[in-house]
């Protein structure tokens, strides 16, 4: 019998507590069913293997390990190749991470924050495992995307996340353009991400390229102490330019 691939969530503090800070209660982030089969799980496939351990501490006191932390098996994800593709370099061996749950061992995938394959690596191992004949098993836990789309007031029913935009600001202007354009004409939400030291960035270039009356929402932290989400016409923004934290992701909607 072969085993599952288990998506298991991960909590959004990642980089946010100081260290020697006490972490959020994971009970009060994560659902207990959630985290008694984290608890389970031997093999394990990670976006980053250091963070996948401070997470299964985390899991061990809420409900113990099914083996020692330095027992289990965590491989991680391949990393994306750097500058233009090498036709010359090997493909990445996503079957060989699957090779446990074929041997029917139970799999986890787990990212560094929130939902793995969601606006994180993890698509193609999950696409891998389908072709496999293998059980895929999500389990409820956070996503910033989805969190900020139910906070912000916009259209719920249509919404686009739309990723990183260019770090050019020539390129990054015309693509938000694009964006409002399509949004004006379906009336869908665009989401859209960006690294946490580029959250100032980004906040300037959406003042900067879109129109006054469109509406647009910034979240921060959210599922954290002190996290926020904030809601008006950029109008408004411009007349008081956010300040946004540098050591979390901001999650940008607008609507046009």
């Amino acid at each position: 019998m072969k085993g599952r691939l288990w998506l298991v969530p991960n909590t959004l503090d990642l980089g946010t507590v100081a260290e020697g800070q006490p972490l959020p209660d994971l009970q009060e982030v994560l659902p207990l069913g959630a985290i008694r089969v984290a608890a389970s799980l031997t093999h394990w496939v990670a976006e980053n293997a250091r963070s996948a351990r401070a997470l299964l501490k985390r899991v061990d006191a809420v409900v113990p390990l099914a083996q020692p932390l330095q027992a289990l098996s965590i491989r991680e994800l391949p990393r994306p190749p750097k500058g233009k593709p090498d036709a010359r370099a090997q493909a990445p061996d996503w079957a060989g991470l699957l090779a446990p749950a074929l041997a029917g061992h139970d799999v986890g995938l787990v990212s560094e924050a929130g939902l793995p394959a969601v606006a994180d690596p993890g698509a193609e191992l999950v696409r891998v495992a389908h072709a496999q004949g293998l059980t895929v098993m999500p389990l409820s836990g956070p996503s910033s995307l989805i969190l900020a789309v139910a906070a912000s007031g916009l259209n719920g029913q249509s919404f686009a996340f739309v990723g990183y935009l260019p770090t050019d600001a020539t390129a990054r202007g015309q693509r938000l353009r694009e964006l409002e354009a399509h949004s004006r004409r379906w009336q869908q939400t665009q989401l859209l991400i960006e690294t946490p030291y580029r959250n100032a960035a980004m906040a300037q270039a959406l003042l900067a390229s879109l129109y006054p009356e469109t509406w647009l929402s910034i979240s921060c932290g959210l599922t954290l102490a002190g996290g926020s989400t904030r809601t008006q016409q950029v109008a408004k923004w411009r007349a008081a330019p956010p300040v946004l934290p540098a050591d979390v992701p901001a999650v940008f909607a607008f609507l046009a």
